[in-house]
């Protein structure tokens, strides 16, 4: 038998992702609580939970139960874990959905600097002749997103939503520039 302090019972109807994992993230999700997450923790929390909440370890109902659950628990965790995901699944609580392709198409007010920076880095990619080239983009890419976590920090910290909004947008940039640097 696990020695997890949960029961099925106890995490079947969460009220958001945050309420999921209430050790790692007790204040649950900003400005209660901090937008960074510490990940060995939630980790660990989430091993716990899918220790209860596992099918196989169910039958009859309880197992069908423990489907939604399960898939629910690897939801929260995947959201939680990634800084774009959690921001943007942060203002969906707060009314504010963030379309796909929001902030990406002409004449929506997208910081022209921005989108000239990341046309630049794309063609510094494109143009990486070395493993070392691509580590250095890697490398300058990680520093854009740490800084676009501090701002969302920051801004959730603060409640100003619209400055969180567009921090999203920013950061979606730069973890596009981060996939295209992993192929």
């Amino acid at each position: 038998m696990s020695t997890s302090p949960y029961r099925l019972k106890e995490i079947v109807t969460p009220q958001n992702h945050y309420t999921l994992f209430p050790q790692t993230l007790p204040a649950g999700p900003p400005p209660s609580g901090p937008f960074e997450v510490d990940l060995t923790r939630l980790r660990q929390e989430f091993l716990q939970l899918q220790s209860r909440a596992h099918p196989d370890l169910h039958q009859g109902t309880s197992r069908s139960r423990a489907e939604g659950l399960s898939a629910l628990i690897n939801d929260a965790y995947k959201t939680l874990q990634h800084p774009l995901l959690r921001a943007q699944y942060i203002l969906s609580l707060r009314g504010i959905e963030i379309a796909d392709d929001e902030g990406t198409q002409a004449g929506d007010g997208v910081d022209q600097e921005l989108l000239k920076e990341v046309l630049e880095v794309r063609e510094a990619i494109e143009e990486a002749g070395t493993e070392e080239d691509a580590k250095a983009l890697e490398a300058e890419n990680a520093g854009r997103i740490r800084e676009c976590v501090r701002r969302l920090e920051d801004s959730f910290a603060r409640d100003e939503l619209q400055g969180a909004r567009k921090e999203v947008g920013r950061l979606r940039y730069w973890c596009s520039i981060e996939e295209a640097l992993k192929r």
